[in-house]
């Protein structure tokens, strides 16, 4: 058995990633992303919360700084933005930088991997949107129907 570079290792594990295998790293990543709070802060710092609400996705991909975020994000607890920044950081999708002003200045931007999420992602919200008319019919419908 020939022995393999690291990079040959990494480049046969992304052959080998399937989702639908219980222990593939490609699930966790699915679980994190699949997250509500996750496709909200996408799309708000993609430019999606720079618009009136029923405008479409028509803003364009802009820095943030936390106290925007946690505005705009309503119903997020101050724990789960952090958490959620924090793991969007360590996944590569979020850049965070610290301007030492008085107080400090945070803020958080999109990375080119996190502007290739949020591409999809903005389709998966906008769906969302434009469908729950059709959605809660469905769930009404049901509801009287098993009730």
């Amino acid at each position: 058995m020939a022995t393999m570079s690291a990079a040959q290792q990494r480049a046969q594990a992304k052959v080998e990633y399937d989702a639908f295998v219980a222990a593939c790293p490609s699930r966790k990543l699915l679980d994190r992303i699949s997250n509500k709070w996750v496709t909200l802060i996408l799309a708000a710092l993609g430019g999606d919360g720079a618009h009136q609400p029923g405008a479409g996705c028509t803003g364009e991909p802009r820095a943030m700084r936390y106290s925007e975020l946690a505005r705009l994000l309503a119903g997020v607890s101050q724990k789960m933005l952090t958490q959620t920044l924090r793991s969007l950081e360590r996944d590569g999708l979020v850049a965070r930088t610290v301007v030492p002003t008085v107080p400090v200045t945070v803020s958080y931007e999109l990375t080119e991997l996190g502007l290739s999420l949020y591409e999809m992602m903005r389709g998966l919200k906008a769906w969302a949107e434009a469908h729950m008319d059709d959605v809660l019919a469905h769930r009404a419908t049901y509801d009287t129907r098993t009730g």
